[in-house]
């Protein structure tokens, strides 16, 4: 395949006129042995796109959202797994790290193997295999691990967690769900003020990925978690103290712990357009990650649904539980870029980073994806320059949608 004339998203985070070159489901380079007869004989729609007027940017990684297409990752069956993988590579999310929401222990084992059983299934291959033959995507998303968002949270900023399920940290319980997971938990969600919390992060330091998250931690707190190991922050601002001068809680400690990552939800619901453009300055492109923390109601319209087990009301773009507490979003990440862009002023080119770049770092697989660059698996979205919308989709090297 070869993409021609696009305005081409580069590694340095520019954007530059030029071709992609893709052989099989790699970027290739346009020296590579073979691709001059490649071009003599690239007459056909099917193996030439044009991309003028286009931005070309790499494949999108979320790695918070519960569901889409009216499946969620809490609902534990593979069917799922496979609707809400199809769902987002229509939509330009080529990898993505589902979360499961804080549920009884028999939801959680049960959500674990799920995961481990549709990453052995046919065409999953989502991790250290996906370069062998026979684990094409199927047009279907790539799994690059699951998160866990709960049980180890704070009972006064629950948010939409249900509060019955709320337990103190649990080493033996977590070396459990890992192991039904197939060791595909990257993620774990925790309050690092409550009780056992602080032991559990130094236990898993450099094993999995500590994010802070649905916490009271005030500021000192905070910053002895991250010291512990903790290297990362669930959707800022959400379920978390808020700054102030004087108590600037885990905030402005993941601005003073410069190794830190921070999440944002850029739906135009979840954080404030100007609070976004503050974001930016403070932490700057390299440390934000855009999450959607989408729901089952992400691609479908207003009315009744479920996110934990709890009932959900959507109107327009907010999902509420009855008591009016948000419950997730309904949009998808590549929408939540294109806003962050059109409607809260921030750079394309930082944006594709915090969707596309930051994402595959955070978790390990930038190596593999993530960039356009030869060698790397070939998932590209062409936007049209004049409003973001998908002209198309290349998910590792075939058009889909």
């Amino acid at each position: 395949m070869l993409i021609r004339n696009a305005s081409v998203y580069t590694e340095d985070g520019t954007f530059v006129p030029g071709d992609i070159f893709i052989q099989g489901k790699f970027f290739a380079a346009s020296r590579d042995a073979g691709m001059g007869d490649f071009l003599e004989d690239a007459g056909t729609e099917d193996m030439v796109i044009d991309g003028s007027g286009c931005y070309a940017v790499p494949g999108l990684t979320d790695i918070h959202f519960h569901g889409c297409a009216g499946y969620d990752f809490s609902d534990g069956s593979e069917e799922a797994l496979k609707a809400m993988a199809q769902y987002e590579a229509s939509v330009g999310v080529t990898g993505m790290v589902p979360a499961a929401m804080t549920l009884g222990e028999e939801e959680l084992f049960a959500v674990c193997r799920a995961a481990e059983a549709y990453n052995r299934s046919a065409g999953a291959g989502q991790l250290s295999d996906m370069y062998a033959p026979g684990t094409e995507s199927g047009g279907r998303a790539r799994l690059y691990g699951i998160r866990m968002e709960g049980p180890f949270l704070s009972h006064g900023k629950k948010g939409a967690q249900n509060e019955a399920y709320l337990r103190t940290p649990d080493i033996a319980l977590y070396d459990r769900l890992q192991k039904a997971s197939g060791n595909l938990i990257k993620l774990l969600d925790i309050a690092p003020e409550i009780d056992g919390a602080m032991e559990l992060i130094g236990r898993l330091s450099g094993e999995t990925m500590i994010s802070l998250a649905h916490t009271e931690a005030d500021y000192e707190t905070a910053m002895k978690a991250f010291a512990k190991g903790a290297s990362h922050v669930t959707h800022l601002y959400n379920a978390m103290n808020g700054y102030t001068h004087r108590e600037p809680g885990l905030i402005g400690a993941a601005a003073d712990y410069e190794s830190v990552g921070v999440e944002l939800i850029c739906d135009g619901v979840h954080v404030h357009p100007a609070a976004v453009r503050t974001t930016f300055k403070i932490f700057g492109d390299d440390r934000i990650i855009f999450i959607s923390d989408s729901m089952r109601a992400a691609g479908l319209g207003d009315g009744s649904y479920t996110l934990g087990g709890q009932p959900v009301n959507v109107t327009g773009k907010r999902a509420l539980l009855q008591d009016g507490t948000i419950a997730g979003s309904v949009t998808n990440l590549t929408d939540c870029m294109r806003r962050a862009v059109l409607e809260m002023s921030i750079p394309l080119a930082s944006a594709v980073k915090c969707a596309a770049v930051n994402p595959a770092k955070c978790i390990g697989v930038y190596e593999r994806c993530g960039s356009i660059t030869p060698g790397k698996l070939a998932n590209v979205l062409l936007l049209q320059k004049e409003n973001l919308e998908i002209r198309q989709v290349i998910l590792e090297g075939e058009l889909i949608g």
